[in-house]
């Protein structure tokens, strides 16, 4: 495989112009700014998830049909999710369990609004279930509840939003395979759903339809759920628990962990995200740190092994954003997306279904300025 340096030059000599210009297009990380343009999806699309009015998958990005506007979005497994600065949302995908919220069990391969749902302030796309923090600080969750991942009490699945009681003051919600976080205004985290790998962090393995609090965590910043472990930055160090059988933890073991423990030698983590077996977390210097499954180069270090400790992705400098999938990564520079990992949906958006360990530049992706990984599907705009 070729060097990211020898890529690095040829992408730089083809597109230093448009970089030019897009660097003056970014801001601050956490800023609120719409997509004033389409936003585009590719990879995986048998459900509809690509929101093109087809169900057939895409190596190369297309517009999510209607969509422009939009303030964020998030990727889920098979469904997808977006928010509106009118704090309204709409949802396509699969509907199996009715995580697209709309009070059927019918997927939708173009985006449908979510009834009864206003004052949204951020929307996350589990496996099989949504979450959305409004503007008051509470949460709503609807699709599977298995688990009790919907934290109404209950494990009953819900076609349309229900509360989660008890919840007041969040600041930022994450859905992962079954289970929910929740990061409240007080720097401490809340959990629910399922636990069989401690991915509640709780000091138990006991599932829980009602939120608990996560053991030991103060002072942070962000949250990430991945398929069954967790990740929240705080003070710019990270920490993780839940399943860790290829290292996804980052604390030099493969053993799962109920409670948080500290990922190995972080310091200046600015954003991190949690993917189905691995991890990642984005350095104030730009740079990327990955760990976990690296089977098929979801690392982006130029190998195929797994880490139990963070390695560095051989990203080009300057990365602002990060989202993993379940076996791919993606990064965003200047308005440009790159991408590493598996690939066997085209989720590499770069015209084949060749898996890549080294980042590789998504064809037509420019102008962007948000990210988002689902399992075998990505948004951007």
């Amino acid at each position: 495989m070729q060097s990211w340096g020898s890529v690095w030059a040829r992408w730089v000599a083809s597109f230093a112009t448009v970089v030019a210009v897009l660097a003056g297009i970014l801001v601050a990380p956490g800023t609120a700014v719409a997509v004033s343009g389409p936003v585009y999806a590719w990879g995986s699309n048998g459900s509809g998830e690509l929101g093109n009015g087809t169900n057939s998958n895409s190596n190369v990005l297309t517009p999510v049909t209607g969509l422009s506007g939009v303030r964020s979005f998030s990727a889920g497994f098979s469904h997808s999710l977006a928010l509106f600065p009118s704090g309204t949302v709409k949802a396509w995908g699969l509907n199996n369990y009715g995580q697209l919220g709309i009070n059927t069990l019918v997927s939708h391969n173009l985006p449908v609004a979510v009834p009864g749902l206003t004052g949204v302030v951020a929307v996350s796309a589990g496996t099989y279930h949504s979450l959305a923090l409004l503007s008051n600080g509470k949460v709503k969750a609807w699709g599977r509840n298995n688990y009790g991942q919907l934290g109404n009490g209950t494990t009953t699945d819900s076609k349309v939003p229900v509360t989660v009681p008890g919840l007041s003051g969040v600041v930022a919600v994450s859905a992962g395979e079954y289970y929910s976080l929740a990061l409240m205004s007080n720097g401490t985290v809340k959990a629910w759903g399922r636990n069989g790998f401690g991915q509640l962090g709780n000091g138990t393995n006991t599932n829980s339809s009602v939120p608990v609090t996560v053991s030991g965590l103060n002072s942070v910043k962000a949250i990430s759920a991945g398929a069954f472990h967790a990740l929240a930055e705080r003070l710019g160090t990270v920490k993780a628990w839940g399943f860790n059988f290829y290292g996804e933890l980052g604390n030099g073991t493969t053993t799962s962990s109920n409670v948080p423990v500290t990922v190995s030698g972080l310091t200046g983590v600015k954003a991190i995200s949690a993917g189905g077996y691995h991890s990642l977390a984005l350095l104030a210097n730009g740079t990327v740190k990955a760990w976990g499954n690296d089977v098929d180069g979801a690392l982006g270090d130029g190998t195929n092994t797994s880490s139990s400790l963070p390695v560095t992705a051989n990203t080009p400098p300057g990365i602002t954003a990060i989202s993993a999938g379940a076996d791919h990564s993606v990064a965003l520079l200047a308005g440009a997306v790159f991408a590493w990992g598996l690939n066997s949906s085209g989720q590499l958006g770069n015209g084949n279904t060749t898996s890549s360990n080294l980042p590789i530049f998504v064809s037509g992706a420019i102008r962007v300025s948000m990210i988002s990984a689902g399992s075998y599907h990505n948004l951007a705009g």
